[in-house]
């Protein structure tokens, strides 16, 4: 294989998360009980980003944010709440475009009300890594592939009350990143596959503060609940099951001038890779052995860090959001991102902005990274276009 296959076929999987991943010996050289890289590992991370430019430019936001098109990837619970007939969405983010420019996440998603308590919705989430070309020892030209991956899924959230509702969300996962193709000697690498479920609620309620009328609410989205991903029948990995816990206050300053204040906390229910014996590294010297059942492993993703409690936390990254509409019709958005040093030491600014017409929507979205980290979407920007129809509730 070439170097420009291992460059855009793997290395730039694994820059999806802004991990450094390092091989066993290396990890346990720098990792102590005190603190040290330690970042989980998952197979297709591409599930993790952020696919729509409104949440996108606030810092990544959106379990408990205003329900929209897109709400699918962050709670599909939220759609009940939706107060429009059928919609959909259509997003763009460009992938490390000071680098090449054929490497992008495309997300479309759509809902339909079945009536004011049920809400259907499904969406279909694409990840292209450009045109590779494989050679053999001598560079001679062998075949041409274009590494991919996607998810499908289909959703459906109910109203349980006037201020709480559910969701329940299928989804099915490829990975496709060698196209079978393998030199001689060397087992080819085929196409990864898992299926999973996302479980949600939504909680929304009217609130009053200072003699202002405004909205208060809660989120929380247990995702990608499935079946490990190989890509050979020698080894599994979790792909990225993720709880995500959030709130929203949103506050009518007149009836033009609205502004929202959002944070989410996000954290992988995947196990912690353990600490290794440097002379036996099938011993384990701290933590707990990850190759566990997914339901064993969820449980365990809790109490397993190898430096206790307080790694434990470290695993949970935040996200904080603002919004403000005018005239419910233009917005201007900001963010912020963070994420332990440890554990990934992802962070960003993020900015955007919103247009909203009769039933057009058209959002943008920013990112800027801080401490003068790389981002693979630093200083692109990316865009969402949203189609809604038919007012069906009112009050909103």
């Amino acid at each position: 294989m070439t170097r420009h296959f291992i460059y855009k076929a793997f290395t730039l999987i694994l820059i999806i998360t802004g991990l450094s991943v390092k091989v066993n010996a290396q990890f346990n050289d720098t990792l102590s009980l005190t603190g040290g890289l330690n970042a989980l590992r998952v197979a297709v991370p591409f599930l993790t980003i952020a696919p729509d430019s409104r949440a996108g430019a606030m810092g990544d936001v959106g379990v408990a944010s205003t329900p929209d098109a897109n709400s699918q990837h962050w709670n599909p619970a939220k759609y009940a709440f939706i107060d429009k007939e059928w919609g959909i969405s259509l997003s763009y983010t460009p992938w490390l475009r000071k680098l090449v420019n054929d490497i992008n996440l495309n997300y479309v998603s759509g809902y339909y009300r079945l009536d004011k308590e049920q809400v259907i919705s499904a969406s279909l989430l694409y990840f292209s890594m450009g045109d590779i070309t494989f050679t053999d020892i001598n560079n001679v030209q062998q075949s041409h592939h274009n590494p991919n991956e996607f998810s499908f899924d289909v959703a459906y959230s109910r109203l349980f009350s006037d201020k709480i509702s559910g969701g329940l969300a299928f989804r099915y996962i490829r990975s496709d990143l060698t196209g079978g193709f393998s030199q001689q000697g060397q087992t080819a690498a085929k196409a990864g596959n898992a299926v999973a479920a996302d479980v949600a609620m939504y909680y929304e309620s009217p609130i009053n503060i200072d003699s202002r009328k405004g909205e208060m609410a809660f989120g929380l989205n247990i995702s990608n609940i499935g079946t490990k991903l190989s890509y050979n029948e020698e080894k599994k990995d979790f792909i990225p099951i993720n709880m995500r816990l959030g709130g929203r206050v949103s506050l009518d300053f007149d009836a033009y001038n609205r502004m929202s204040f959002m944070i989410d906390a996000n954290k992988l229910l995947v196990p912690t890779p353990p600490i290794y014996d440097r002379n036996d590294e099938t011993v384990i010297i701290a933590g707990k052995d990850p190759d566990v059942s997914v339901p064993a492993g969820m449980l365990q993703s809790f109490n397993d860090a190898p430096d206790g409690f307080k790694e434990e936390l470290h695993e949970i990254s935040y996200s904080v959001g603002a919004e403000y509409w005018y005239a419910n019709q233009f917005a201007l958005r900001a963010g912020y991102y963070t994420e332990h040093e440890t554990k990934g030491n992802r962070r960003y600014f993020t900015i955007g902005a919103g247009l909203r017409y009769n039933i057009f929507n058209l959002d943008f979205a920013y990112l800027i990274p801080s401490s003068g980290q790389n981002n693979p979407m630093a200083n692109t920007v990316r865009f969402s276009l949203a189609f809604d129809f038919e007012t069906q509730r009112k009050g909103k």
